[in-house]
């Protein structure tokens, strides 16, 4: 299409067109955060009626994908050891929070068939692992595979059938940003030419990411905006009155509220 834009995958609605996708950040785990990433945390997203999800993938030695952030188990598991590491059998044994098992991420694809999932490909090991899941799950049509690592979306994007939604890496990020700045909407459109949206923090490191500039600049080259990790009512309100695409938040009952008292919670 021309002036860098792209038809909407099947994952997004109309970039800037006044609805706001609401991602529950690992699922919904509030008052128990050490279950996020577990079936019970996405299905409690579901349960309050969300519609996409986000997750975090790694792959088993045996290559198989697990929804887990870390690259190991320490943190959020009763076990340890990087994930790459283990076997899926030994992976399947550890327990969230004590109680709850790692998913399979065809689990979570398989689960919920209307489910939209944003998946992170957090390592090497979940690239051949991640694109495995999505092929079979047939999924394809309502998942959106990022990475901070683009060689690494890459990759896995060159191991499916169909396209998948994408989003940029830091790379990418940085150079939108450049170009935003400058006012340059060429470099807008060749940082951001292989993907369908920016997922990124209002700000970082000190610098300001998203603000009516760089939205109106993502938004003139067809590309979406979602922006991670919103907690505050006060502040979803702002991002929705700036005119952002999407809201990635812990408080998926917070950010739902939210949307319910602007007309915008289907």
């Amino acid at each position: 299409m021309s002036h860098g834009r792209r038809a909407p995958h099947p994952y997004f609605g109309d970039p800037g067109g006044g609805t706001v996708a609401a991602l529950a950040h690992r699922g919904f785990s509030h008052g128990h955060a050490n279950l996020e990433n577990s079936m019970a945390a996405f299905a409690a997203a579901v349960d309050l009626g969300y519609r996409y999800v986000e997750t975090d993938a790694h792959g088993t030695r045996d290559g198989v994908a697990v929804a887990l952030h870390d690259e190991s188990l320490d943190r959020t598991t009763d076990a340890s050891g990087l994930v790459a590491d283990h076997s899926w059998d030994e992976v399947r044994r550890a327990r969230i929070g004590g109680t709850e098992p790692v998913p399979l991420l065809r689990d979570v694809l398989g689960t919920w068939p209307g489910l939209r999932v944003n998946i992170d490909v957090k390592g090497d090991s979940g690239i051949e692992a991640t694109a495995a899941a999505i092929e079979a799950t047939a999924s394809h049509d309502r998942v959106c595979v990022t990475s901070f690592s683009p060689p690494r979306r890459r990759a896995t994007l060159a191991r499916l059938s169909r396209p998948v939604a994408t989003s940029a890496g830091r790379s990418e990020v940085v150079g939108f940003l450049a170009g935003a700045r400058l006012r340059a909407q060429p470099l807008v459109r060749a940082a951001l030419r292989r993907v369908d949206a920016l997922q990124v923090p209002v700000d970082e490191d000190g610098v300001t990411v998203v603000d009516a500039r760089t939205l109106a600049a993502a938004h003139r080259a067809g590309r979406f905006v979602h922006v991670w990790t919103v907690n505050d009512p006060g502040e979803m309100r702002r991002l929705i009155d700036l005119g952002v695409d999407g809201i990635v938040t812990d408080r998926a009952d917070l950010l739902r509220d939210v949307l319910a008292e602007r007309g915008l919670w289907a």
